[in-house]
Formats: structure tokens, C-alpha cells, sequence
């Protein structure tokens, strides 16, 4: 028994001596650490607020150090908040460093949240008669083009909100001519009640409209400076036109690493989804 006691002591002792071990996920094992001063630079970036961020990147660009100001909008973007104004002013810094791609891609990205910016169509306006590519679109009947004009006017929320303002009146101007003794007023409540009817139904669309284009991914904008469309997804198959860098385009198909475009004029073909952005 004693040879026994003494024996698991020397194990103790053994065991006891040997150097403590990290654990295999622990973060000194995993990787190599990172140079002091990009440590310091991803602590001060990540300590930074969404306003403070706001302000270094405004602050970069009326320096005109646009390429800085881009790096930090586009930080503000990686925190997963977007805005009309953010996408706006992205737009105006890439075009800034010319960059017509990217500037026309944002520019769209801050028309579809604000489709009634004067200032954000007037810029992509300009952004876009700078693009190599000269395409005239398919003539369309005039009623749709002044009904998406109309459209544009506003936003899905406030197109919403205009709906409901609507439903709420039709609501009322049936309980007029239901509640009404009056024949003037039960007329009025009637045709009060058609009118309001109609204004919830266009509005409702609208909105629907709107909101279907804001979640749309088939609009696209070329970023290569410039890509050939083939006429099948293989690299192999014959070129059938050029499209250059900030050329908007709609996507209408997909397979494997290539889409089938479509552009304003109508021709279509085979792009590779690594030339494109989809807005």
C-alpha cells in the first residue's frame, strides 16, 4: 500500500511540472497577429460611431482626398446602413476619382431609395452621357412613360402613406352617404367615396410599383472598362458587341459564373457576372 501512495505522488509531481498548454482554437495559435500600427487602425475604426464615421468621410471629401472618403463611406455601408444621401455622396466621390462605374451604380442605388432627387437624377444624368457607350432605347408608349414619371414623383413609403390617407377617406365618405338624410350629401359621400376609391387603388400600385424596384436584382451596371457579350455562356463563343465600363443593363437570365443581358435597345447575349454589379 505504501508503494502504491508513493507512486501515484510521483505521477502527481510529473504531471505537475509539465508547461501549461493553450487551447487549440485560442486566437495566439490560430493566426499570425497583426502589425501593431493596423491593429491600432481597426481599434480606432471599429471605436468610431456611424455619425463620427459620417463626418470623417465628409470632412475627406470637401479635402478632395475622395479616395479616403470612399474607404469610409464605404465602412459606414459594411455596418449595414444605407440612405439616399450615403449612396449619393459615394457616387459623387467615385466619379470624383472617375471611376464611372461605381459612381453610376450608387447614383442608381440613391435613386431607388429617393426616386424624386432632382439632384441625384440630374448627377447620374451626367455620370452616364460620359460612358463610351451610345445605346438608344426602345420607344414606349408615351401613357407608361408619364405614368412612371408620376411614380417617381416619391417614394414607396410615401406613396403608402398617401394610400392610406386615401382608404381612410373612402371610409368616411361611405359613412356619410350611408348616415346622410341629406340626397346633396348622400350624392356627394357616393361619388367622394368612387374618387377615394380610385386614389387607393393608383396609389397602392405605386407603391407596390416602387417597392418591387427597390428589391429588383436585375438591373446591372457593366464595372469592366470593357466586356465582350458572347453570343452562349462559353469564352470560346463568338463576340457579338462590346459594352464599356457604367453601361446599365438588364439581367434575364443566369447560369453558372455568366448572366444573358439585356440592353436598352434591345440585343441581348452572354456577359460574365464578374463584369457586372448588380444594382
Amino acid at each position: 500500500m505504501k508503494k502504491y501512495l508513493l507512486c501515484m505522488a510521483l505521477m502527481l509531481g510529473v504531471a505537475g511540472s509539465l508547461p501549461a498548454q493553450e487551447p487549440a482554437d485560442s486566437l495566439a495559435g490560430a493566426a499570425a497577429p497583426q502589425s501593431q500600427p493596423e491593429a491600432v487602425a481597426a481599434e480606432a475604426a471599429a471605436a468610431l460611431t456611424e455619425a463620427q464615421l459620417w463626418d470623417k468621410a465628409n470632412t475627406a471629401y470637401i479635402n478632395s482626398d475622395y479616395h479616403k472618403a470612399i474607404d469610409v463611406y464605404e465602412q459606414i455601408l459594411a455596418r449595414g446602413l444605407g440612405s439616399p444621401k450615403l449612396y449619393y455622396n459615394l457616387g459623387n466621390a467615385y466619379f470624383k476619382e472617375e471611376r464611372l462605374g461605381k459612381a453610376i451604380l450608387n447614383y442608381n442605388r440613391a435613386l431607388r431609395l429617393a426616386p424624386g432627387n432632382d439632384d441625384i437624377r440630374y448627377n447620374l444624368g451626367v455620370a452616364e452621357a460620359m460612358t463610351k457607350d451610345n445605346i438608344e432605347d426602345i420607344p414606349e408608349f408615351f401613357l407608361v412613360s408619364w405614368l412612371r414619371a408620376v411614380r417617381h414623383t416619391m417614394g414607396c413609403t410615401s406613396w403608402s402613406i398617401l394610400s392610406l390617407v386615401a382608404l381612410l377617406c373612402m371610409l368616411g365618405l361611405f359613412l356619410l352617404y350611408l348616415l346622410s338624410q341629406r340626397l346633396s350629401l348622400r350624392k356627394a359621400g357616393f361619388y367622394g367615396t368612387l374618387v377615394a376609391f380610385l386614389l387607393f387603388v393608383v396609389t397602392m400600385w405605386f407603391a407596390a410599383a416602387e417597392r418591387h424596384e427597390i428589391l429588383d436584382d436585375s438591373q446591372a451596371v457593366v464595372m469592366a472598362s470593357a466586356a465582350a457579350v458572347k453570343s452562349s455562356p462559353d469564352t470560346s463563343s463568338t463576340d457579338l458587341f462590346v459594352l464599356h465600363e457604367g453601361t446599365t443593363l438588364t439581367v434575364t437570365d443566369r447560369l453558372g459564373t455568366w448572366c444573358e443581358v439585356v440592353i436598352a435597345d434591345g440585343k441581348k447575349g452572354w456577359l460574365e457576372s464578374s463584369k457586372i454589379e448588380v444594382i
